[in-house]
């Protein structure tokens, strides 16, 4: 999923410096909920012990 994230970045900063406007914003948009989403299981991960961070 974070493989996802840096892909629509990319897009949406390249599609910014071409001008597409609409294209970059979708893409970041996109970005911004995968973030979240992943944020949240990283979060849940935390909390019951799946993830163990030393």
């Amino acid at each position: 999923m974070l493989h996802w994230i840096l892909i629509l970045l990319l897009i949406a900063a390249v599609a910014s410096l071409l001008g597409f406007r609409g294209v970059a914003g979708a893409s970041a948009g996109i970005a911004k909920i995968l973030i979240f989403i992943v944020l949240v299981i990283l979060i849940i991960a935390l909390f019951t012990g799946v993830l163990i961070v030393a």
